[in-house]
Parts: structure tokens; sequence; C-alpha cells
């Protein structure tokens, strides 16, 4: 379940509960309009704490890509290739014993984060770009 649809289904019963209130109609729309503006604004809310939080890890995806030492620089792409090696050795049975699951959790973390790290840090720079074109027309 997405955060966005666990965020319509916490206001669901309330809209729900408005819906059955022995009111006038105009009462019942505007209680609906007004717990729709409170699930908007808690959206909004949402939505600019994940977008903080993408920016937050495309920075630290970019700093380790553009860092001094080479390690620095490559741990995480090391770290991703020992677990795909791990990973095909276990499927073939070739290794003295198999993955537990917590290595494979760790596995689905690692790669989530790397690939979500690194299109954040690509659509980010994207909408920079965009915005600066933007405003360099605008003032052209």
């Amino acid at each position: 379940m997405s955060i966005l649809s666990f965020i319509s289904s916490i206001f669901e019963p309330a809209t729900k509960l408005v819906d059955e209130l022995h009111t006038s109609e105009e009462e019942k729309l505007t209680m609906r309009r007004q717990l729709r503006q409170v699930e908007n604004e808690f959206l909004g809310k949402v939505l600019d704490y994940e977008t903080k939080l993408l920016d937050n890890q495309a920075s630290i995806v970019q700093a380790e890509a553009t860092g001094q030492s080479w390690l620095q620089r490559n741990w995480r792409p090391i770290t991703m290739l020992t677990f795909l090696a791990l990973v095909v050795l276990d499927s073939f049975d070739l290794l003295a014993f198999r993955l537990a699951d917590e290595a494979w959790l760790l596995l689905q973390i690692g790669l989530g984060g790397y690939v979500a790290g690194r299109s954040a840090e690509k659509i980010t720079a994207q909408v920079v770009n965009k915005r600066n074109a933007g405003s360099s027309d605008a003032k052209g």
C-alpha cells in the first residue's frame, strides 16, 4: 500500500460519517470540503517530507560518487556486486551454506536504496536544470 492510499484510507471513515449525518446537504458539503482540505494539506506535508528524504539520499550518493577516496566512490557498487555473486552462487547451490532470509532482505534494502538514490539524483538534476532554464527564459 502506498503512503498516499494509506492517508486516503485514514480519512475515508470520517467522510462516510459525514454522509450519515442527519443534516442538510449544504452542511454535509461544507464538512466534506473541510475534510478534503485537511487531507490535502496532510498529503502536501507528506510529499514535502518524501521530497526532502529523496534529496538527502541523492546528496549522500552524489557525495560518495564524487568523493576523494577510491573506496568512498566504489563501496556501494562493490557491496552490491558481492551480494549479486552470493545470490547467483546460492541460486545454483554452489555455496557451502544457504543465504539467510536476512541476507535477502539486506540485498533488497541495499539495491532499493542505491537505485532510489541514483534515480533521485538524476531526477533532481533534471528538475534543477529545467527550473534554471525556465528562470533564465523569464529574465531574457
